[in-house]
């Protein structure tokens, strides 16, 4: 489990063939991987991978063909968001995260706020049209590993579009000040929605 908070930015340096998935070496801040095993779980853009080897400050990791093509930002060299598996008596910064990509969206609109003192950026991204039930005002969405917050929901016919605002600090501790217009994005959707949705389902007239 993660709570989507960022703990470091880190690097992909390599991603090479291996099998029908891919080989990836990433590189960290000096002294993150202290209190990391081999085996143990960390978050790439919201994606839950093993770490399978560690070399300095560099640990390297396999991701299958599915996660590949589930995902966004795995296969290539440049900057990730990182953060290591949660321990049970750590703090709970954001909200409950599994590490399971849910869907890819894509940024319909991205800038600064106007007149705007805090320096605050809007962000509108356009989800899934089936993630639509899991989104509502107020309540949880991971971006890019990223827990953040839902400002404003819109269903069209082929997508909700969400509204999230972005604090400078968040600008300059994650990779989401490097989105543009048209970029794909990681979406995992709130554990609690994802359940009461089910519990309904289940629970609906036959």
């Amino acid at each position: 489990m993660f709570t989507g908070i960022i703990t470091a930015v880190g690097q992909i340096k390599s991603a090479q063939a291996k099998g029908d998935g891919l080989h990836l070496v990433v590189e960290v801040p000096s002294g993150y991987l202290n209190d990391v095993a081999l085996g143990d779980s960390i978050a790439i853009q919201g994606a839950c991978m093993t770490a399978t080897e560690f070399t300095g400050n560099t640990f390297a990791l396999d991701i299958s063909r599915e996660s590949l093509n589930k995902t966004v930002g795995l296969d290539k060299v440049g900057p990730v968001n990182l953060e290591k598996a949660l321990h049970l008596n750590d703090r709970l910064g954001g909200h409950l995260v599994s590490g399971h990509v849910d869907g890819m969206g894509k940024v319909a609109h991205f800038a600064a706020v106007a007149d705007d003192a805090y320096g605050s950026w809007l962000l509108k991204i356009e989800a899934p049209k089936e993630l639509a039930p899991f989104l509502a005002y107020k309540g949880s969405i991971v971006v890019n590993g990223v827990s953040l917050t839902v400002n404003k929901t819109e269903d069209t016919a082929n997508s909700c579009v969400i509204d999230i605002n972005l604090i400078p600090h968040t600008l300059q501790s994650t990779t989401l000040g490097n989105l543009k217009e048209g970029d794909a994005v990681n979406l995992e959707v709130d554990l609690i929605a994802r359940y009461v949705a089910r519990m309904m389902e289940t629970q609906a007239p036959q």
